[in-house]
């Protein structure tokens, strides 16, 4: 779910001018589990623009101080959220940690980095949401070290349903700045991609592995 349409809209005008995502129906993108996909999505590039990251890191800790209490602690999931979630945590002011995908094969063979009292309350933040998989395993990971997980926010989804059933499943509200779906209207208002080839996009996110790429 949009925290709304106008931090939405911002979000995806910053993040296609920078190119941290970029739209190719035509040559599609290959990813790791094989699937074609016409987006590619680095939200880690927004680092780099003072403008960029001030106003996401700004969005996302405004929404934390009017829903969350103000004694949590905010946890990034490792590695692309950590430069946000970092943000996020001062400008609020408050803890910070972040959570590996898998425990360090050394020295105190950690998965969650800094300091986290048993019981406590956390707010995770995540840069992308895609199957959902690694964001709940950091939550995983943060339920077994006997933390609180009340909420995530994240830059941007996919909105694939496989994601927000997983999510479900495990209790969890998400909560991003921009989504897919809003992101293809400022995409065409770019000329980043026509209204023909936005059509042909609606339904990759509909069926990733059964998509073709566009033909011209």
């Amino acid at each position: 779910m949009i925290l709304n349409k106008t931090i939405a809209q911002q979000t995806a005008e910053y993040l296609l001018q920078i190119n941290a995502i970029k739209l190719n129906p035509e040559n599609p993108f290959t990813w790791a589990s094989g699937w074609k996909s016409p987006i590619y999505c680095d939200n880690r590039i927004a680092l780099s623009y003072p403008e960029v990251r001030s106003f996401l890191s700004k969005s996302i800790a405004h929404e934390i101080k009017v829903q969350f209490e103000a004694d949590i602690v905010i946890a990034a999931v490792a590695t692309g959220a950590i430069g946000i979630g970092m943000l996020v945590a001062q400008e609020l002011n408050l803890p910070f940690i972040y959570v590996r995908p898998e425990p360090k094969k050394h020295g105190r063979q950690n998965q969650i980095e800094g300091s986290l009292d048993h019981g406590k309350k956390v707010v995770v933040i995540e840069d992308l949401i895609s199957t959902g998989k690694s964001s709940l395993d950091a939550v995983v990971a943060l339920k077994k070290a006997d933390a609180d997980v009340i909420g995530m926010l994240a830059l941007f989804t996919y909105g694939f349903t496989v994601a927000d059933q997983a999510f479900k499943t495990e209790n969890i509200s998400i909560q991003t700045l921009c989504d897919y779906e809003n992101l293809l209207p400022v995409a065409i208002a770019q000329n980043k991609i026509s209204l023909k080839q936005s059509e042909n996009l609606k339904k990759w996110r509909e069926d990733p592995s059964q998509w073709k790429p566009s033909q011209g």
